[in-house]
């Protein structure tokens, strides 16, 4: 009996070690259909609410983009100031989209009291909406990606960004060729365990799926390493074992 339980546990490890290089070899031919989906050179906007957001949450869409030669500018809407540290953050922001591939003169940061960095205040719908779609409509956007309707922490501003996002979408009010994609929220559990939620990915329904490669993994762990400000405790362990830091998942409107 001694025995029996090693050889299970061996067994076991190269079982999962199968099914990972499996799903991880399923995902790297999954480019051409993501390139099939979404093109080539296309203008791309993604739209956060806080500076960190492009790397904490959306740092495998923004190299996937990349890597499919889109031209990614982004705009987010407020400084970061809930502790008094705008300036700074504002600063991180563009330090971190440097690493992604985000040049400054793609960046628009709105620092305006209407639309406050607080869990605690709801942004107004159409106000959102209408400041979107001039950007959209200035910048000759084809493509806007955000939050969906949970945004992956429930947070109230990730929230209001989809709101808007799904209201200029069903009237109809976006330029034509103009498509949303969604990030995908996923529970706790599947959060939490890093690249093995690529099989789970890969078994739930989604429109894209983006993966990062080992290299991209340290490169969107380096845009996350900008924004000092941020790094307390809990996010080096939110770097660690996010599954948001390789993997992402959206849905198009």
């Amino acid at each position: 009996m001694e025995a029996v339980f090693p050889l299970c546990a061996a067994a076991a490890a190269v079982i999962l070690a199968g099914i990972f290089l499996w799903s991880w070899n399923f995902s790297e031919r999954m480019t051409s259909r993501e390139q099939d989906l979404l093109g080539v050179d296309s203008r791309t906007l993604l739209v956060i609410a806080h500076p960190d957001d492009e790397a904490m949450f959306f740092a495998p869409t923004v190299l996937g983009l990349v890597r499919l030669r889109h031209q990614v500018s982004l705009l987010c809407f407020s400084a970061g100031n809930y502790y008094n540290q705008g300036e700074i953050r504002k600063k991180e922001l563009l330090q971190s989209c440097g690493v992604l591939g985000i040049p400054p003169s793609s960046i628009t940061i709105i620092d305006n009291r209407c639309f406050p960095d607080d869990p605690g205040v709801q942004w107004d719908t159409g106000h959102v909406a209408s400041v979107l779609l001039l950007h959209i409509e200035a910048n000759s956007i084809n493509l806007v990606v955000t939050f969906d309707a949970w945004g992956v922490s429930g947070h109230v501003n990730h929230v209001a960004l989809y709101a808007a996002a799904r209201t200029l979408h069903l009237e109809g009010k976006l330029p034509e060729g103009c498509s949303v994609l969604t990030l995908q929220s996923v529970n706790v559990l599947r959060k939490y365990v890093s690249f093995l939620d690529l099989l789970v990915s890969l078994l739930h329904a989604q429109d894209v799926l983006f993966v990062l490669t080992r290299e991209e993994v340290t490169q969107a762990k380096r845009a996350m390493s900008c924004h000092r400000s941020q790094l307390l405790w809990f996010r080096h362990l939110y770097v660690l074992f996010s599954r948001y830091m390789r993997i992402n998942s959206l849905n198009f409107l």
